[in-house]
């Protein structure tokens, strides 16, 4: 008795491991893809096509670019109708207008780079990730490449625009080319290299909401602190931890020649590379050692 599912007969093992080593109809077939080893440049096109695609790096950046836009324009106006002062303001002073938008703006920049990796934890890709290239080291070297370039090129030409633009409506003097560095430059490695530190703390906790929260705390908690700290006894840990607060050390770059105490210059973009090498380091070890 047969029946409608009725399997027809298997060739023999013997044959079948023929054709499957080459003697049967797929004899001959040759790939058309080539067959080489991978590098860092593959990693790097993976990551540039994961970042660009979800919708997360274009709201987080989109809101970045129109705070600092937005807020340093802002300021200026406000400065240009209110100001009643007949002098010529300096160019240094002009620039300073865009602390305000490049702080609120960090906040974007320590999201994306925590949901760079920790959303792959939150969402099981990382094991396709990893699965697709094993060297753990070359994933979190491409994610941390492809994040600092992107939010630094981002950075450089919002805050290039923005203090143009300031200079011109308060009707500033030129600063000199120092300045111009410092608040362009320098202050979009400096958010680029904290995007890095938001990035490494994110593979070390493994968990967005946990590491946004604690970048948040690594920014605004010292500041808040010292504003509470009244006693005499806590006077030298109070100056400290306003000085080398996140915040005060971004004003720095829009500062520089008039500050008294604290990194001054690029002495701020030392002090968080160092940090963020360190972090960088730990999350390595991190994720070459434990399991996904």
């Amino acid at each position: 008795m047969t029946t409608p599912y009725q399997q027809p007969p298997q060739p023999p093992t013997s044959q079948r491991t023929a054709q499957w080593q080459g003697g049967g109809p797929t004899a001959g077939y040759t790939s058309p893809i080539p067959v080489r080893r991978t590098h860092l440049g593959d990693a790097l096109a993976s990551e540039w096509t994961k970042l660009r695609s979800v919708r997360s790096t274009m709201w987080t950046l989109g809101v970045m670019v129109v705070l600092m836009l937005g807020i340093g324009l802002l300021a200026a106006l406000l400065v240009s109708t209110v100001s009643s002062d007949p002098a010529t303001p300096s160019g240094q002073d002009a620039l300073s207008l865009g602390f305000f938008g490049v702080l609120l703006g960090s906040m974007c920049v320590i999201t994306l780079g925590v949901l760079t990796i920790a959303s792959e934890y939150g969402t099981g890709m990382i094991r396709t990730t990893l699965t697709a290239c094993p060297s753990r080291g070359r994933v979190l070297a491409a994610k941390s490449l492809v994040f600092f370039l992107l939010v630094f090129v981002i950075s450089m030409v919002v805050t290039m625009t923005v203090a143009a633009l300031q200079v011109s409506i308060v009707g500033a003097e030129s600063p000199d080319a120092r300045g111009w560095l410092l608040a362009t430059a320098g202050v979009s490695l400096y958010l680029a290299t904290l995007g890095l530190l938001s990035l490494a703390v994110g593979t070390l906790i493994r968990h967005s909401a946990g590491a946004i929260t604690v970048m948040i705390g690594v920014v605004l908690l010292p500041l808040v602190l010292a504003m509470f700290m009244f006693s005499d006894s806590l006077t030298a840990l109070r100056e400290s931890l306003f000085d080398y607060s996140i915040p005060n050390q971004m004003a720095a770059f829009y500062s520089d020649g008039v500050r008294v105490s604290g990194p001054s210059g690029w002495e701020p973009l030392w002090l968080l590379l160092g940090v963020t090498a360190i972090a960088l380091a730990a999350a390595y070890f991190a994720l070459d050692k434990r399991d996904v």
